[in-house]
């Protein structure tokens, strides 16, 4: 299966980064193609509302920042990773910003599953991140594989890495 994670954590050796990671090991390890992205070094912009996408587009957007890159990644997956830390109850601006700007397509073609992985300094943060991915799973009309979250105490420890492998074992 072809494979994209993108990856919204700015520190680049931080925890949703590493669990990014072991989920990109282990689905390679299982003989599938992974690209990982990590978005949040790139420059991507919210989406305008303006409707250029709908009308004089078909289907492009009409800023050309560094969402131009992952058009054509996300045309071809098979199953989008979402990797974010929880800040605020959310999911992270780096992650949002890719995400509204597929408004100008609607949804990827090709993608089948999603997961999600989430790490944050508290432990009741979740929800409303659970929330938007349940949600965009159902719009999209993709399986929700699941998610596998880690609060301060559960950082790069063995039991998350093997939770990480587990889901990447539903691939």
């Amino acid at each position: 299966m072809n494979i994209l994670i993108l990856q919204g954590s700015p520190r680049a050796n931080g925890n949703t980064a590493w669990m990014a990671e072991e989920f990109k090991k282990a689905a390679e390890a299982a003989g599938h193609e992974v690209t990982l992205v990590n978005v949040a070094k790139k420059k991507i912009t919210g989406c305008l509302a303006c409707e250029y996408c709908h009308n004089k587009g078909n289907g492009a957007c009409i800023q050309k920042d560094d969402m131009q890159e992952l058009y054509p990644l996300m045309a071809e997956a098979e199953v989008l990773v979402l990797a974010a830390p929880i800040y605020y109850f959310t999911l992270c601006a780096q992650i949002q910003a890719p995400i509204q700007r597929m408004y100008c397509v609607n949804s990827p073609a090709k993608v089948k599953k999603m997961a999600l992985l989430m790490s944050s300094y508290s432990p009741s943060v979740y929800d409303g991140a659970i929330a938007e991915f349940r949600d965009i799973c159902n719009y999209w009309g993709v399986d929700n594989m699941g998610y596998v979250s880690a609060k301060i105490d559960e950082q790069k420890t063995d039991e998350i890495k093997q939770k990480v492998f587990a889901l990447a074992g539903k691939l």
